[in-house]
């Protein structure tokens, strides 16, 4: 990516992290000069360290699928599975050259194992596409009657009839998730409602836990009920002890099916291949 740039362009996108990152390519391919400003000193920070350096791409089922495990938030989410399901988010990174593999629980990784195989396909295909990249960190969008027409930043000010807000939320500050874009949505008029963690570890009540901090499950399954001992949510794989409570893939998972207010229990069957007999 190139950091000779010129003062205006077709659409600046603010935020280099993954969606950012597809966004921009996205849109250089269809011809448009693209800004990409990243306040890190580098692009796809958070990217590294995701799926435990993996990187969970996404997870290889339907859209329909995909909303019927999304507890919240799946009439927002309808419109942008339907136009970009899982099997295109697969076919956008094979399309840039890095192979893709189908693990349990339908959940899409590179084939490398490594998070840099994304990140390395990301950034040449910016290369290639001359996105230009610029260190910035984005206070504002300029407005001129009524419209978007650039942002202000801490290295000035750059223009563009188009601008895309892709600064991600407040999930990992250390990595530049600081929720800088809710305060910029909303000084442009947008409605912003209070962010809740969706996929979380499990804080529990008491101290069993920590008795077995550090201690790593595999191939355990694991049911959440309700205060009303209803079974929620079932899933196989694994978990972990720590000092505040149980996280791992099928603990958070399991998060996303919890209210906020009411008490839940998880159920560990360490055998589940087993009868209780056997």
């Amino acid at each position: 990516m190139s950091e000779t740039t010129p003062t205006n362009y077709d659409l600046i996108v603010c935020g280099a992290g993954a969606s950012g990152m597809m966004a921009a390519i996205t849109a250089a391919e269809q011809g448009l000069s693209v800004l990409l400003l990243e306040k890190n000193e580098k692009p796809l920070r958070k990217v590294y360290i995701t799926g435990k350096g993996r990187c969970n791409v996404t997870n290889f089922c339907s859209p329909e699928e995909c909303l019927q495990n999304t507890p919240t938030g799946g009439k927002f989410l309808f419109s942008a599975l339907k136009t970009f399901p899982p099997q295109k988010t697969m076919d956008f990174f094979e399309h840039l050259g890095c192979p893709l593999k189908v693990e349990r629980g339908n959940r899409v990784f590179p084939q490398s194992d490594q998070a840099a195989s994304v990140i390395d396909v990301l950034r040449e295909r910016s290369r290639e596409l001359d996105i230009r990249l610029r260190q910035a960190r984005v206070a504002s969008l300029l407005m001129k009657d009524g419209c978007v027409c650039g942002v202000a930043t801490d290295a000035g000010e750059f223009h563009a009839p188009k601008v895309i807000l892709a600064l991600g939320g407040t999930s990992y500050p250390r990595t530049g998730s600081t929720g800088d874009g809710y305060s910029i949505a909303q000084a442009a008029g947008h409605t912003i409602l209070p962010p809740t963690g969706s996929l979380v570890p499990l804080v529990e009540e008491g101290t069993f836990c920590r008795k077995l901090s550090g201690l790593c499950l595999r191939n355990i399954s694991l049911r959440l009920q309700n205060a009303k001992g209803k079974t929620i949510f079932e899933d196989f794989g694994e978990a972990e002890f720590t000092d505040y409570g149980l996280t791992g893939p099928t603990v958070l998972s399991a998060s996303c099916h919890m209210g906020r207010n009411d008490g839940f229990t998880i159920i560990i069957d360490l055998k589940p291949a087993l009868s209780e007999e056997k």
